[in-house]
């Protein structure tokens, strides 16, 4: 499934530049879900770099190999993990030089376990971003009850240790949030 390239929903390679990623980066995609930020993010990071494409649906990590390979992402690492579970990515302390978190934080029950998680996994100075919904859209996008407004997502996200750098454009329907590890 492509994402509609009409200014209305998050795009890849905005978001990509956004992040500033470079040759090299480790990231990691929390919830990556269909993969649609691999490919702009495996260019970003380049032959030495890593992009880490980690979910909790098992098929969905399945689906996301299945993506790098018929792509020829070399250096797309997909990994099952739980959020919500102290040491849940696998990932060592610090390993990450960014990290995002796209269209995924409304989706976790224990937002502050998931955010500490994060917060281990990326350096000293290193970069995250939080897109999420700005709020709930007729057959799109969460239920009203589950939306995270873009303060409270911020606040989040301080709490766990980043300190808010900016905010930026993201399309029609969502936020984005930039952070960088204290």
């Amino acid at each position: 499934m492509e994402i509609p390239s009409n200014g209305r929903f998050v795009q890849p390679d905005v978001v990509s530049g956004h992040f500033h990623l470079r040759e090299g980066d480790r990231v990691a995609d929390f919830g990556a879900g269909g993969g649609f930020f691999l490919s702009a993010f495996s260019q970003s990071v380049g032959g030495s770099g890593r992009v880490y494409a980690l979910d909790i649906q098992r098929g969905l990590v399945e689906r996301l190999g299945e993506i790098a390979r018929e792509k020829g992402l070399t250096n797309i690492e997909p990994i099952w993990c739980d959020l919500e579970a102290d040491g849940g990515t696998k990932l060592a302390d610090g390993v990450l030089d960014a990290g995002v978190l796209i269209n995924t934080l409304f989706q976790i029950e224990d937002k502050t376990t998931a955010l500490r998680e994060i917060a281990r996994t990326i350096r000293s100075g290193g970069k995250f971003i939080v897109i999420d919904w700005t709020q709930s859209f007729a057959g799109i996008g969460p239920q009203s009850s589950q939306v995270v407004t873009e303060s409270a997502a911020r606040d989040m996200v301080e709490a766990a240790g980043f300190s808010f750098e900016r905010s930026f454009p993201t399309g029609e329907y969502h936020y984005g949030l930039a952070f960088r590890k204290a």
